[in-house]
């Protein structure tokens, strides 16, 4: 059983000394400092986020050892690795399939910098944004050159109230590279007339990851690690990072307790036929994070089976440590399948102006759920909103959905029911589990006796003023 906590949510901050030794990292520029001014105007302290404290709880005996290690965590959410930034032009046509072909295609486009207006932070710069717009705290670990690209994702990020961890080698190593080999890296994205999607960058063109040189970590990144209530990796980050160095991450979070999400995104099928230690890489993010999310088609690829339930239950059984299987199953909605139950939520109908960055929103809201012990239906709800609301706008980055966006459809409650579906899909997969379906109606066909019905006006009466009172109180900017 769920129960929920329905007080007021209040802001919780901790003052850092900076005249301490302890070492300052600045969170979330979006709070507001005329808050706080009576508090820092001799301005020896600086204020740090630490969450949005939001008083919904479950009451499962297994989320309380969970809970108590993420309560004493610093952060909530930090990203390893995939910082980019996004060029987004339309073309007439996409790049050819042919390595030689697209590679002469992406010198072409590189040899004069595209205007600056076409450049968006990209990667996982947006599952970071659409959290740090959820109230959450974010850092970023990863490399970022220092050249015009740099400095504008750090601008970007610095804007968003988002933290960089540099990842860097000793000042030893540092001989006979090439400036290429610390540039950011760029990701060229390009949109043909028929709004379909194509992706080149250098890291396409190499049997080794970009920043191959990076070959251990360093000890700040472990502290931030440490301090993280959630690592986000997913598979683009082996385009940039060496496998072992994502194992080696993979390995001290598990160490220090901090919870892992990965989402394995469309590199996962190259992954898994990839060099002997990307292989063992995937094999440990699969087995070894807490919180898998993947596509209906991923989780096929994954399990070669079909039904996306089936395909989430087989990734679960598999896992050590797995607590929660997402499958994202576009316009349908998505499931979050556990070893005691299945929810279900079906998406938001809205204009799809573009689905880039959609995914990586919606992980957001998911680390906002499980940081915040909110009932798995609810999180799925406030997922499938955020990725919609980014589905609205046009590229990712700082397009990515906005509060008032997420809260403006949550309200509207424009679901896509699709009664034939849910009802298919569950009556294949449904043994002596709990089953909780959002829909306006209840799901006929399905044994009452493991249905939970739950009303979207249910959901949204007991998280919507959650979400809103940041902005109600001021504390976060829209």
């Amino acid at each position: 059983m769920y129960t929920l906590n329905l007080y007021t949510p209040k802001p919780n901050y901790v003052l850092h000394n900076t005249n301490s030794n302890n070492k300052i990292l600045a969170q979330n520029q979006k709070f507001k400092s005329s808050q706080f001014k009576h508090v820092i105007k001799t301005n020896p302290f600086q204020i740090k986020c630490k969450s949005y404290e939001l008083g919904v709880s479950i009451s499962e005996n297994h989320n309380s050892k969970k809970n108590s290690l993420l309560n004493l965590k610093e952060f909530d959410v930090s990203t390893l690795g995939n910082l980019c930034v996004d060029v987004v032009l339309n073309v007439a046509k996409l790049p050819p399939d042919s390595v030689d072909e697209r590679k002469d295609y992406m010198e072409q486009l590189s040899k004069s910098p595209p205007d600056k207006k076409y450049w968006e932070a990209g990667g996982n710069c947006n599952m970071a944004i659409a959290a740090a717009r959820l109230g959450l705290c974010c850092n970023v670990i990863g490399h970022v050159g220092n050249e015009i690209y740099g400095k504008f994702l750090l601008d970007v990020l610095h804007d968003e109230g988002i933290n960089v961890i540099g990842m860097r080698e000793e000042e030893d190593d540092i001989i006979n590279r090439s400036s290429s080999e610390y540039e950011t890296l760029l990701c060229w994205v390009l949109v043909d007339p028929l709004q379909r999607h194509g992706f080149c960058s250098r890291a396409d063109f190499s049997k080794e990851p970009a920043f191959a040189w990076m070959k251990r970590l360093s000890d700040e990144v472990k502290s931030n690690i440490q301090k993280s209530k959630v690592l986000f990796c997913n598979g683009y980050g082996f385009d940039e990072l060496p496998a072992g160095l994502i194992s080696s991450a993979l390995e001290y979070a598990i160490e220090v307790g901090t919870s892992i999400f990965f989402d394995p995104g469309p590199r996962g099928k190259s992954l898994a036929v990839g060099t002997p230690e990307e292989q063992e890489a995937l094999a440990k993010l699969l087995r070894f994070s807490d919180v898998l999310l993947l596509t209906s088609e991923e989780a096929e690829s994954m399990t070669g089976l079909r039904n996306p339930v089936a395909a989430g239950k087989q990734l679960l059984n598999k896992g050590v440590r797995t607590k929660w299987v997402i499958i994202k199953m576009g316009s349908k909605g998505s499931v979050l399948i556990t070893r005691s139950g299945i929810s279900c939520a079906p998406s938001f109908k809205v204009n799809v102006m573009d689905t880039v960055g959609c995914g990586d929103s919606f992980v957001a809201a998911i680390a906002y759920g499980y940081i915040h012990n909110m009932p798995l239906v609810h999180t799925l709800t406030i997922a499938n909103a955020v990725g919609a609301a980014t589905a609205t706008g046009c590229g990712a980055g700082r397009n990515v959905a906005n509060l008032q966006k997420v809260i403006s459809l949550m309200r509207e409650l424009n679901l896509n029911e699709d009664d034939n579906f849910w009802n298919k899909l569950l009556h294949e997969n449904i043994n002596e589990e709990d089953v909780t379906v959002l829909s306006k109606s209840s799901v006929n066909g399905i044994n009452d006796g493991f249905l939970n019905h739950v009303t979207p006006q249910k959901v949204v009466s007991e998280v919507l003023h959650k979400l809103e009172a940041p902005l109600a109180d001021g504390i976060l900017s829209s």
